[in-house]
């Protein structure tokens, strides 16, 4: 089967690719297809950018089409940066949103907060959504290599004191909050062929 996702996030892709691998998907997505407009995100909530995205494109092209908005919510700053994460800092780059991010949390000592994924899908007779979600805690320092964003500063619960730029990408996927919602892509493709078949 072949879908397309509404991003052009090369790290997210090769995230998802690796995520759908022997599940007989095949993804696209914007990389591949320059002649699709960059999708707006600027809703309130990950559900919101989520689906705006997904509608977008999906009008542009008919279809089946999925797109995923994701972030981290710290609680001690109120659940920011939130839909903001990729936009945290001026710069806009995850070494500028690291930067404010551990200059915000200097003298914080409540660290706890979560990554967050709402993955949509919208087709002609059908729109839905599924999250996923990998709970943790704020570094003091940034540590590791791997993975992208504030993985560096993301310690989850479920990783024995290491962060997500320090687990490999098998065992980021298999806790993460992308690796989570993705793997409830079936729950939407169900949804989305039932409602073509009640037509």
């Amino acid at each position: 089967m072949n879908l397309l996702i509404a991003t052009n996030n090369a790290h997210k892709i090769q995230e998802i690719r690796e995520i759908l691998s022997g599940t007989g998907i095949i993804l696209q997505s914007l990389l591949d297809r320059s002649d699709l407009p960059e999708p707006p995100e600027d809703g309130l909530t990950f559900e919101a950018n989520a689906m705006q995205k997904a509608r977008t494109i999906q009008s542009q092209v008919g279809g089946v089409v999925l797109a995923d908005d994701s972030g981290l919510e710290v609680d001690a700053l109120g659940g920011a940066p939130g839909v903001h994460s990729k936009r945290f800092s001026a710069e806009g780059t995850a070494a500028s949103n690291n930067h404010l991010l551990l200059e915000r949390m200097a003298d914080v000592t409540l660290r706890t907060a979560r990554f967050r994924c709402v993955l949509a899908l919208v087709s002609p007779h059908y729109e839905g959504t599924v999250d996923g979600a990998c709970e943790g805690k704020i570094a003091t320092g940034t540590t590791g290599t791997q993975g992208f964003g504030y993985d560096p500063l993301f310690v989850p619960d479920e990783l024995d004191g290491r962060t997500m730029a320090q687990a490999s990408m098998q065992e980021k996927n298999a806790i993460s909050h992308r690796g989570r919602a993705f793997r409830r892509l079936s729950e939407l493709l169900d949804a989305a062929a039932a409602a073509e078949r009640a037509r």
